[in-house]
């Protein structure tokens, strides 16, 4: 994601870094990256920072619980952060439109955990914050992701 920020923020430079190479296919390498700079930063930094982290930590675990907690950990994270935080980094970004995605990846870590309750609540929340997103590619890829969740969801009795 572009900054037109003032100063640029080394650490999100690299965030950025390290998920560009796990989407070359160097998972383990980026997963330990990320894990490192986590470590660097501890649990009192910057929001936005945690937040990004642990989000696309999430995407580069070995095991299901593993994302779980790191996707718990990004909305945890989300809980702190500010839209004059986020704008310091792009000046457009608000955090109303994290929470889509946010809670679709905790619904679909239960789902695939094998827990329908958490799945379906996390899948509430993810579709009760559709509106929030901008009409743009970003917000069409979370619409569609949650379309196809409750289409793949054998549980969900409104589709039927």
């Amino acid at each position: 994601m572009p900054s037109t920020a003032s100063a640029p923020d080394p650490t999100m430079t690299r965030i950025v870094e390290a998920v560009q190479l796990g989407q070359t296919g160097a998972a383990a390498e980026a997963r330990q990256l990320l894990t490192a700079l986590w470590d660097e930063i501890g649990p009192g930094d910057d929001a936005l920072h945690r937040c990004t982290l642990a989000h696309h930590l999430a995407d580069l675990q070995d095991t299901l619980d593993a994302e779980l907690r790191w996707d718990e950990r990004a909305l945890a994270a989300v809980s702190e952060l500010t839209d004059d935080r986020t704008q310091r980094h792009l000046p457009s970004l608000e955090v109303r439109v994290f929470l889509p995605s946010l809670y679709l990846n905790l619904a679909d870590c239960h789902r695939r955990l094998g827990n329908p309750d958490p799945a379906r609540e996390y899948l509430a929340r993810a579709r009760a914050h559709l509106a929030q997103l901008p009409d743009d590619p970003y917000g069409e890829m979370i619409r569609a992701a949650v379309c196809e969740f409750v289409a793949d969801d054998p549980t969900d009795h409104r589709r039927r």
